[in-house]
């Protein structure tokens, strides 16, 4: 009994950071205009030589959506692929 009850546990906490990070990318397919304010945020970080990739521009956007870093270049990598592939 214990093991399945450990299992129980494992498969329960792994699949909450699954379920919020599907969240968190589906307000981007419902805000499109909250999503080009962002592209025009990177737009202005590469007229600066600065990448979207990069740590300030992570920092940005995990400021501004109070995500970690990790959260942050994700969601900013599927802005970018939706909305704005001219970015580098």
């Amino acid at each position: 009994m214990k093991p399945f009850l450990f299992f129980l546990f494992l498969f329960f906490n792994s699949s909450f950071p699954v379920l919020s990070q599907s969240n968190l990318l589906e307000t981007v397919k419902k805000n499109p205009n909250e999503a080009r304010n962002l592209c025009n945020k990177f737009r202005e970080f590469n007229s600066n030589g600065i990448s979207a990739s990069s740590d300030q521009a992570i920092e940005y956007v995990s400021n501004k959506k109070k995500l970690t870093p990790v959260n942050a270049e994700i969601f900013s990598i599927y802005v970018i692929g939706l909305h704005c592939p001219d970015i580098i």
